[in-house]
């Protein structure tokens, strides 16, 4: 994908497990349908590329940023808790603060599957206003699009219209899939820039259903 100008960019920070992978999606839909373009790290695929240094970039170059903070405890004995979302939400934080040229109308939402879990884990959020989700991927596009409109201009179309488009791309993609030869398992498993290039294309297309 081409990139978007700085006042187009979200980038997305987040878990990227299979359990979250369904509120991954839907939040990357719901961005590129409301005219935005999503940053992410999985968005490139390349082992001698540093990854901080890309997410270094995509947080540079993206006026919004989503952070999703819901991997803060763990969730068995002896498992240890992620950091790498806090960390990123810090550098976004850092770069909005510190790193001048407009940065400093940097706008950042985070969200958490628990509403009050992140006093205990980050007390320095406290008082900062933080969206739950309860791991649910319709609150999680309602909490999305209710920010974009409220703080990128988004278009103010109900979330219930963006959960039944997603429906329609989602059954569109997976057409389009079996057609070009594709396993069920094989649509289970691919990548997310082949995710994102397919929902602009839905998009361009005039979303077909």
């Amino acid at each position: 994908m081409a990139e978007a100008p700085f006042d187009k960019c979200v980038f997305i920070n987040c878990p990227l497990d299979e359990d979250y992978e369904p509120i991954l999606q839907a939040i990357l839909f719901c961005v590129v349908y409301l005219g935005f373009s999503p940053r992410i790290a999985t968005e490139r695929i390349d082992a001698a590329e540093n990854r901080l240094a890309k997410i270094r970039e995509f947080i540079e170059g993206s006026k919004y940023s989503i952070h999703d903070l819901s991997r803060s405890e763990a969730k068995k004995r002896g498992e240890l808790f992620r950091l790498n979302m806090p960390f990123e939400l810090g550098i976004d934080y850092g770069c909005r603060q510190y790193f001048g040229a407009g940065r400093q109308n940097k706008k950042i939402l985070i969200l958490e599957e628990k509403k009050y879990r992140y006093q205990a884990a980050i007390s320095d959020l406290s008082g900062c206003d933080i969206e739950a989700h309860g791991g649910d991927f319709q609150i999680a596009v309602r909490k999305v699009r209710n920010w974009l409109v409220s703080e990128a201009g988004a278009p103010a179309v109900g979330a219930s219209r963006i959960l039944g488009a997603y429906a329609d791309f989602q059954e569109w993609y997976y057409e389009r899939q079996l057609a070009a030869g594709f396993s069920d398992e094989d649509i289970q498993d691919y990548p997310t820039s082949e995710l994102l290039e397919a929902m602009v294309a839905w998009m361009n297309q005039g979303k077909p259903v």
